[in-house]
């Protein structure tokens, strides 16, 4: 079951949260640094907050949270 070992899933970690997890979950499936994808989500609340917020609260609520 090497196969089922390989593949990667998008979840909220326990650790290295800061607020949800959402950025640190995205940085894990992606495999960037989470500083990067924290900027993006703050660039995206700039034009007014609501470009930044909905997505994050829709990934909070569809990602599960690691068990």
């Amino acid at each position: 079951n090497n196969v089922a070992q390989n593949i990667k899933k998008l979840v909220r970690p326990s650790k290295g949260r800061v607020v949800c997890g959402v950025c640190a979950g995205l940085a894990n499936y992606f495999n960037i640094d989470v500083i990067v994808v924290r900027v993006i989500f703050v660039f995206l609340l700039l034009p007014g907050g609501l470009p930044g917020i909905l997505p994050y609260v829709i990934l909070w609520l569809i990602i599960p949270s690691e068990k």
